[in-house]
């Protein structure tokens, strides 16, 4: 069995730190779309869970991961992920936070989100060696058709949009 506990021993201030700088970037990342920066907040060999996937291994894999998730709908169309609260547990250098995934306007003025939480373990040197998200894919799923169906009412579906609510977005229609 893997241990749990982290080799190095962080404060919490340190770790406070380190999650500031962290969602400084995600917040530039997001606007920019350089889903690069974001792979590079990992060590080389950093483990990234992601529940309905699986187990990430290794920054090359979180890129690959974070280049093709967030470029394609539902991705590509939440406009930031900022963290609504957190709480750091220096024993085991974690930060553990609720992450918001707000969608674009849909054309008018409501905001769709749905929420995760994110497990982040520190490893130093402003690098991290482990995410793990969690979360309720049906609930995502749903709040990106709920973005669907609104952006069609007010002409603001666009193709990346509408073939996925053709296809994978079919199973989270509301059944009439």
């Amino acid at each position: 069995m893997e241990s749990t506990e982290n080799q190095q021993t962080f404060t919490a201030a340190e770790l406070d730190e380190a999650f500031a700088r962290f969602q400084r970037t995600v917040a530039e990342v997001a606007e920019t779309g350089d889903w690069d920066r974001y792979a590079d907040l990992f060590t080389v060999d950093a483990d990234f869970v992601e529940h309905a996937l699986g187990t990430l291994k290794g920054r090359e894999e979180i890129r690959a991961w974070a280049w093709k998730t967030m470029t394609a709908f539902p991705g590509s169309h939440m406009t930031g992920f900022p963290s609504l609260w957190h709480v750091v547990d220096a024993p085991t250098g974690r930060v553990i936070c609720e992450v918001d995934n707000p969608m674009r306007d849909p054309g008018d003025g409501s905001v769709i989100t749905a929420t995760n939480i994110t497990i982040l373990t520190y490893a130093g040197d402003g690098l991290w060696s482990r995410e793990e998200d969690v979360y309720n894919p049906l609930e995502f799923g749903r709040a990106a058709m709920r973005w669907c169906e609104k952006a069609r009412e007010h002409g603001r579906l666009d193709e990346a949009a509408a073939a996925w609510m053709e296809t994978t977005g079919a199973m989270f229609a509301r059944r009439r």
